[in-house]
């Protein structure tokens, strides 16, 4: 199956190194899908995890050799902005080998526009000025994650589509929606600062694309809830393409063309005429 092509792929919140991270589903999803630019956009290591209980595997090795492959075959722009779950890197920032750079935050040129690409912890006062609070908060919200990786599980046995359990949750609670919109607000308003008609983020896990006091806000998600990512097309537009979704017409397609293929040759063997030697 042909790639699919995209100017620009953000993703961000792959938190290898937790049992949740879906390493898995993003490296299928990167190998299917080509662009001129990739940003992680911060939280793709999770350092917080690795230095308490966190467990890195196999497959989160295979997501850093893929992406060393990207910058080897030097056609990607790849730029790795530090997130607050991978903040060891601040003694690397910032730094620039080829076509891979390490930033805490910078202006993408899109159709036109300006967007700040930041990973958004620092509009977080919790994170920032209270981080024993915020550690804390880490420890519950590893508690969501093993529930819905179970409730996942369980869904998975009985051929069932992934469901984010967790995010539903979170959802429901009206201090976690009073923060997200407060969150957005700053980071618009960061925007407007940096002179800049769009915001390119992520840390909250909520992927979203729409307008907010005239603002582009763009968030890409996460890899260990939502399973999504940010494109631009050639066009210049943006899309939140989740995997699920594009796994399903990925499969839909495949099944579509094995049955064509099929058919041709059922068609072909009853309508070839062998003649004689």
């Amino acid at each position: 199956m042909q790639k699919k092509y995209y100017k620009t792929i953000v993703i961000s919140d792959v938190h290898l190194g937790i049992k949740s991270s879906k390493a898995k589903q993003v490296i299928k999803f990167l190998k299917n899908h080509s662009c001129d630019t990739l940003i992680l956009n911060g939280d793709i290591v999770d350092g917080w995890e690795l230095r308490r209980f966190g467990q890195w595997e196999k497959v989160h090795t295979k997501f850093f050799k893929y992406i060393m492959k990207l910058v080897a075959k030097n056609k990607t722009r790849i730029i790795y902005v530090r997130g607050n779950h991978d903040d060891f890197l601040d003694q690397l920032l910032p730094f620039k080998m080829r076509n891979f750079s390490l930033v805490r935050d910078f202006v993408l040129e899109s159709n036109g526009k300006r967007y700040y690409v930041v990973h958004g912890d620092i509009f977080d006062s919790v994170t920032t000025k209270m981080r024993w609070l915020a550690n804390l908060g880490s420890i519950g919200y590893s508690v969501l994650l093993w529930i819905n990786r179970h409730y996942n599980n369980y869904r998975e046995k009985r051929n069932l589509p992934y469901y984010s359990l967790s995010q539903k949750i979170k959802l429901k609670l009206k201090a976690a929606v009073s923060f997200i919109d407060d969150f957005e607000a700053h980071l618009c308003k960061a925007a407007r600062a940096k002179k800049c008609e769009g915001i390119i983020t992520g840390h909250i896990h909520k992927p979203d694309n729409k307008y907010i006091d005239g603002i582009h806000y763009l968030n890409s998600g996460d890899w260990v809830e939502t399973m999504s990512a940010l494109c631009e097309t050639a066009e210049g537009d943006w899309r939140v393409i989740y995997y699920e979704t594009w796994k399903q017409e990925m499969e839909t397609q495949q099944a579509a063309g094995t049955m064509a293929g099929e058919r041709a040759a059922i068609f072909i063997s009853e309508n070839l005429s062998i003649q004689p030697i």
